[in-house]
């Protein structure tokens, strides 16, 4: 996946680390950025609409679309599979359009490896403690699945050095502005920046 005029972006932060509310409103701002909908073997929540959210899949119908390489990266997380599909992200990165997904690191950098020229950006809550009171507010985990999930959090701020932009999630507007700016003006990165203050010290701290 090295042609095409268009550009992909990949989105990437801790499960609670406001991802969702960023770029929802993003994507209301900017209406040409396509947003590629992942698939996903777990339930839906409440109020999460199918083909909207998330392509809810059955197990079996997801081998299926394994088997027939039916998506630009997969793994499993928390239990569920989650998986990009191939079609419509090829079509609309060829027709020069821009693309952005919602991956976790491990899909982010998948994707990477395959398409090289693909744009990471990091989400980057204030803080460990503040993450946990965003998933303790959430109220859909057990508290040991929060804490699965703060464990995990931690490994993935440790990697956000491999990615080509930092944001610093403190307040909604600033998250939301720096994101558009990078995705109106990024070109090729051949270095990490950071945004809204974000640095490599003390990312982890609570």
């Amino acid at each position: 996946m090295n042609g095409g005029a268009g550009k992909l972006f990949v989105l990437s932060s801790p499960s609670g680390g406001g991802k969702t509310t960023v770029l929802s409103e993003v994507l209301r701002r900017d209406p040409t950025l396509r947003y590629s909908v992942s698939a996903t073997t777990r339930p839906p929540r409440p109020g999460e609409r199918d083909g909207v959210d998330y392509h809810f899949m059955d197990p079996g119908e997801f081998d299926r679309r394994i088997r027939s390489g039916g998506f630009l990266e997969w793994a499993e997380v928390h239990g569920n599979r989650y998986g990009t599909p191939v079609e419509p992200v090829l079509g609309w990165v060829e027709a020069g359009e821009r693309v952005i997904l919602d991956l976790d690191v491990q899909g982010a950098l998948d994707v990477k490896r395959s398409a090289p020229r693909s744009v990471l950006i990091f989400l980057l809550p204030p803080s460990l403690s503040a993450l946990r009171e965003r998933l303790e507010r959430r109220g859909t985990d057990r508290p040991d699945a929060v804490q699965s999930r703060l464990a995990a959090a931690e490994r993935e701020m440790a990697q956000c050095e491999q990615y080509d932009f930092v944001i610093f999630n403190d307040r909604l507007e600033d998250a939301v502005d720096c994101l558009q700016a990078v995705l109106r003006h990024a070109g090729d990165p051949q270095h990490r920046s950071t945004c809204n203050g974000a640095s490599n010290e003390g990312i982890i701290d609570g």
